[in-house]
């Protein structure tokens, strides 16, 4: 069957609730804006639909964002009413430049709470440029808009809570346990070898970046969720941490000669089968078994190496399944760590920007030439789709979709509001002419795949019918409404279509270029952090990466295995820190000198000509390190050294093989 077939006929029972939901929600807020006497009941019913989410604790969030954007953008209406309703022209480059800098800080934002700076925008078009011709009646316009959107989202916030709630920190639960358990598949394939961890590495960060970014909604579902939100930024480190471990223990196994790697496969046999059925008793038993053989005098330095971090491995794997407890039971430990960082790329949310700014520029100038009476619903349109989908990288498929949802609303919302509800006169009726259609609606809004198109068709069909207490029915002036919509959002594609990222090797090289200073930052950061600082945004740097891959040719693929060295690098770097610091030893100025020379080194960038620059340095630290009292801690940060200076080799190898020794 059809997937839109399949979503209006078929519904699961988790879409009918969604959709009964919603649709009582914004049934509750039309009766309620009509019943007050409100002058836009229709706004009140959009914000209804537009709220609404799945999990209570996304409703309100997203409500609160949205009203938060909502005063933002009527006190930014006002003020560009006041300055610029006597100069068109310049309210249009000021109302365009509003829009290119909120697109481009939503962007940047990279949070759910991104969405107050696209209502923060739109809410701008929405209320100023209607009255761009009577601007003393602004002010009355912003209370209006602000009252019907606020009484919007306590409705569709109150139905989502009452009826059928789906909390975001129950799910949370079951995400966290998938994560753990993806965590735990990828430290295994780590142990068995590049290839096998490569598939693993992707789906575990993807994992932990997806679980991580439902902790906002839950912070809003009392006490328990926010206690389940704070523990899974503690599973979220751990996980990213033993990943960052099993990786170092696979590099540290390629310095084994055959007969070395042949005594410790057992080991790694082992553990391979730990991970697989992992339980507190004996992932402890298997770490003093092996942290005993490390002792053993008979190893070789890259032995101990190997077996030491085999011990560390399973220290996190124990730790994670202690953080992923504390997650279930919604209790947050007590030290907790910071929250993962994401990459901010301010050259993509430029371009984004400007999508933005030049969609509303070409549309008002329209508008400017021609003077048509139905040009403002079409460029508050262009605005609603720009900050909606200007930064997403497929805003132009996007918007496509919008486009036919319009395409879908025009007929319907043509039967219902000029033909049927001319005839009725009860709130009953326009209840039962409105409702089948949006409840259509709801149940493909709940279907992700049509989701776009189904959001867009309830949106306009609430537009076109425009519900009041006094209606008044106009065929010319629905006509008119719709070809303004069409027009509107075709001048959003089409400025998707012209400023669009079509040379993927470009990204990658921004995101190389950012890796690289995070890396050299990271010489000097505060160990307090730093980890989930460093590891979020190598996450966030590489599932971009990886989605961009198959778009590269051939021989530009070697972007993602710049990332891969580079956090192969900076998890040694912050190895070999963690173990400085715990040893305490009088390393100070040694350690100094030799972070310098590694941010040096760093900041020139990888290079055939540049393998051997860390060599020199890398001995005098180990002999400074040696020259101390033995301890592990110690050892372990001498076997850090040599690691990065494998890891840097290793990547200058690769730019030659790419680019030669230039």
């Amino acid at each position: 069957m059809p997937i839109t077939l399949q979503a209006l006929f078929a519904p699961n029972k988790l879409a009918l609730q969604f959709a009964l939901k919603t649709l009582l929600g914004g049934g509750l807020a039309l009766w309620l804006a009509m019943r007050w006497g409100l002058e836009q009941p229709a706004w009140a019913l959009m914000t209804a639909f537009i709220v609404a989410q799945p999990l209570s604790g996304m409703v309100v969030q997203k409500g609160l964002a949205r009203l938060l954007g909502t005063l933002v953008g009527t006190i930014m209406s006002v003020a560009f009413i006041g300055l610029f309703a006597q100069t068109p022209w310049l309210f249009i480059f000021a109302l365009a430049l509003w829009l290119a800098l909120c697109t481009a800080c939503s962007t940047l934002l990279r949070s759910a709470w991104a969405y107050s700076f696209v209502l923060a925008g739109y809410t701008v078009a929405i209320i100023a440029l209607p009255s761009v011709n009577t601007p003393l009646g602004v002010f009355d316009q912003a209370v209006a808009r602000c009252t019907e959107i606020c009484l919007g989202i306590v409705c569709a916030t109150v139905t989502s809570a009452l009826l059928w709630p789906l909390r975001v920190e129950q799910q949370l639960a079951g995400q966290a346990r998938q994560a753990w358990v993806s965590g735990l598949q990828a430290a295994s394939a780590a142990l068995v070898g590049e290839a096998q961890g490569r598939k693993g590495l992707l789906e575990i960060l993807g994992r932990i970046v997806a679980v991580d970014s439902q902790r906002e909604h839950a912070w809003f579902e009392g006490s328990v969720g926010r206690e389940r939100g704070r523990a899974v930024r503690a599973l979220s480190q751990k996980l990213l941490i033993l990943l960052r471990i099993s990786r170092s223990v696979r590099r540290q196994w390629r310095q084994l000669d055959e007969a070395e790697a042949a005594r410790l496969a057992p080991w790694f046999t082992e553990v391979d089968a730990a991970l697989a059925n992992p339980d507190q008793p004996t992932l402890l038993l298997l770490r003093q078994r092996i942290w005993g053989a490390a002792q053993d005098e008979a190893n070789s330095s890259a032995e101990h190496y190997c077996l030491a971090r085999l011990t560390l491995l399973l220290d996190n794997a124990m730790a994670a399944t202690l953080a992923l407890r504390s997650v279930e039971e919604g209790k947050a430990p007590a030290d907790l760590p910071a929250s993962l960082a994401v990459h901010r790329d301010v050259p993509l949310a430029l371009l984004f920007g400007s999508r933005s700014a030049l969609a509303f520029l070409a549309m008002a100038s329209f508008w400017m030439a021609t003077g048509w009476v139905s040009a403002p619903g079409g460029l508050v349109l262009t605005c609603v789709v720009c900050m909606l989908f200007a930064s997403r990288e497929n805003g132009a498929q996007i918007g496509l979709s919008f486009l036919r949802g319009i395409l879908l609303a025009l007929p319907v919302a043509f039967l219902v509001g000029q033909i049927l509800l001319p005839q009725w006169s009860s709130f009953a009726m326009l209840c039962l002419g409105m409702g089948v259609p949006l409840f259509f609606g709801a149940l493909g809004m709940a279907n992700p795949r049509i989701g776009a198109t189904a959001t867009s068709y309830c949106l306009h069909f609430i537009v076109l019918v425009s519900p009041l207490n006094n209606m008044t029915f106009d065929v010319a002036a629905f006509l008119n409404n719709g070809q303004a919509m069409l027009v509107g959002v075709g001048a959003a594609v089409l400025a998707f279509k012209l400023l669009v990222l079509r040379n993927p090797a470009w990204h990658g090289r921004r995101l190389r270029a950012a890796t690289q200073s995070d890396l050299v930052r990271l010489t000097r950061r505060d160990l307090r952090g730093a980890e989930t600082w460093f590891g979020g945004r190598m996450a966030d740097r590489l599932l971009q990466l990886a989605r961009h891959h198959n778009a590269l040719p051939e021989h530009e693929r070697g972007q993602w295995d710049d990332g891969v060295h580079s956090l192969d690098l900076g998890d040694e770097l912050l190895h070999l820190r963690l173990c400085l610091a715990v040893a305490q030893a009088p390393l100070a100025d040694d350690q100094r000198r030799y972070l310098e020379t590694l941010e040096k080194v760093l900041a020139r960038g990888p290079a055939g000509d540049c393998a051997d620059d860390l060599t020199a340095a890398s001995a005098t630290f180990i002999r400074a390190l040696q020259a101390q009292p033995p301890s592990d801690a110690l050892r372990l940060a001498e076997g850090a050294v040599l690691q990065l200076q494998n890891s840097w080799r290793t990547w200058c190898r690769r730019q030659e093989e790419l680019h030669g020794i230039a």
